[in-house]
């Protein structure tokens, strides 16, 4: 329970009618959730206007109500506070409600297209193995220490980000590592948190379904920096040409990491084997058993945030080559007879390519890779026929199929990707809707020695069709079919 004029602190008034000396039991900005005593925060959505359910929450209990444009039909028993702009009001008075939980722990926030999950989640496995309490809010999943809890987006919205991270410093952690997504920066989801640091990755084609260029896509990136205080740190990859574009106007401590530029953080790749990586960073050479140079990147920008964060280096080094792969991210098996399966979430050209890519570096050249591929429907379509080419150059036998078509219609999406597809590439090219028949026709293609590549869908145990989710997890369907035509 709060008193509402200490909720309301900083998060720009313009007019309120009645009383905010009123205690309030809970802030919601969805209708359907408003209880009894609470606040309701009308924001509009890509969806809907919140404005229009004002009088229905009211009905269901709420004795106040934030707006931008206060109804003409005014509730004598209600509070009504008018702001400029719902959404970054409902990030302060989420963080107020909770006590400002961001201001208590170390949260550093990870943004760019690729890299996210593995670089948060690395280093919410390192700061576990250095002896601290830690919580993590991904794209795969949120856990705070022990507890895991399913994540529905990479990041949450303003009023469970802040229940969650205040959850986290009661349970005792003193670390919070969080996936920013663009979508989540541009919405205001992240406005009244504040940032001991921040990590950009990388950013390439992706999105743009809804930020519509990629000019925009990059300012919605950059606006995370810009946020960040003069108490954070900026760390940026050098090696992306819009690195650097990052650290444009931050008043954040800049700091870079490279694989192949002069930066902060120095990393170079010694061995690349599918058992896993020797690197040599910042003279110090470590072995690691994750794979491929995005994941140097990825260990690199970990290693980092670590020292940033004043962690000894040595012990930062020591615990890094104990650290596992991520789910859904470049997990790979291998048959009794050496053909390799390897599962990725790469589910953008540069993603594609970087896998690809890494496969390519560690193989021998006399064994096929047979890449199994789709795009997910309702996202951006412009790179459908570039994720086929990218495979079908990479690859020797590209089988195209569903990835999570959800409302489209998944032929339709197969169909945009196929015009990637030139006439040399096409004659090693087949299509099959049906993702588990694809992954099974792959497997019964390889022999001794090839390597099958499922991309698209990495961690997730589900495959979203007509708005139902149906379960399917590309490991064990790989797995039981590997079994079936091991020889």
């Amino acid at each position: 329970m709060k008193l509402l004029k200490d909720i309301l602190y900083k998060a720009g008034l313009i007019e309120v009618i009645g009383s905010t000396n009123v205690a309030i039991m809970s802030i919601s900005f969805d209708s359907r959730k408003i209880e009894k005593d609470s606040l309701f925060i009308a924001t509009k959505g890509t969806q809907s206007d919140g404005h229009q359910y004002i009088n229905d929450t009211i009905l269901k209990g709420a004795i106040a109500v934030l707006c931008e444009a206060i109804p003409s039909d005014i509730n004598e028993k209600i509070t009504y506070i008018k702001v400029k702009d719902t959404t970054i009001a409902l990030g302060i008075i989420a963080s107020n409600f909770y006590d400002n939980p961001s201001e208590s722990i170390k949260l550093v926030g990870i943004t760019g297209t690729n890299g996210k999950t593995t670089t948060a989640t690395l280093l919410f496995n390192l700061f576990k193995k250095l002896g601290y309490k830690v919580g993590l809010l991904s794209t795969v999943k949120n856990q705070i220490h022990n507890d895991i809890i399913p994540a529905t987006h990479t990041t949450p919205d303003a009023i469970q980000l802040n229940a969650m991270l205040r959850l986290m410093l009661d349970k005792g952690c003193t670390h919070c590592f969080m996936e920013v997504s663009s979508h989540a920066i541009v919405q205001n989801r992240i406005t009244g948190v504040h940032f001991v640091g921040g990590v950009f990755s990388n950013i390439t084609h992706d999105h743009l379904d809804y930020h519509k260029t990629f000019e925009e896509y990059i300012k919605a990136k950059k606006k995370f920096f810009d946020l960040l205080g003069s108490d954070a740190f900026a760390l940026t990859n050098v090696d992306d040409a819009n690195g650097n574009v990052m650290l444009q106007n931050t008043k954040a401590i800049k700091k870079t990491y490279s694989l192949r530029s002069m930066a902060d953080f120095k990393c170079k790749i010694v061995e690349n084997h599918f058992s896993g990586l020797l690197l040599n960073i910042d003279n110090n050479e470590v072995w690691t058993k994750l794979i491929g140079s995005f994941n140097a990147y990825n260990l690199l920008a970990v290693y980092a945030t670590a020292v940033l964060l004043k962690e000894d280096k040595t012990n930062i080094l020591t615990t890094l080559s104990s650290l596992d792969s991520v789910e859904g991210r470049f997990q790979y098996i291998r048959t009794e007879n050496g053909i390799i399966g390897i599962v990725d979430y790469a589910h953008t050209p540069d993603a594609l390519i970087n896998v690809l890519k890494t496969i390519s570096d560690i193989r021998t050249g006399n064994e096929q890779v047979i890449t199994v591929v789709g795009c997910g429907g309702d996202r951006d379509s412009a790179k459908r026929p570039l994720m086929a080419k990218i495979a079908c150059d990479m690859s020797n036998k590209v089988i195209i199929t569903s990835d999570n078509p959800r409302s489209e219609d998944p032929e339709t999406i197969i169909k945009q990707m196929q015009v990637g597809i030139d006439a040399v590439n096409n004659k090693k090219t087949i299509s099959i809707t049906d993702r588990n028949e694809a992954i099974k026709t792959a497997c019964s293609y390889a022999k001794q020695g090839d390597i099958i590549l499922v991309a698209g869908k990495g961690h997730e145990k589900y495959q979203e069709i007509k708005g139902v989710k149906h379960s399917f997890d590309d490991l064990l369907v790989l797995k039981e079919n590997l079994k079936l035509f091991e020889q």
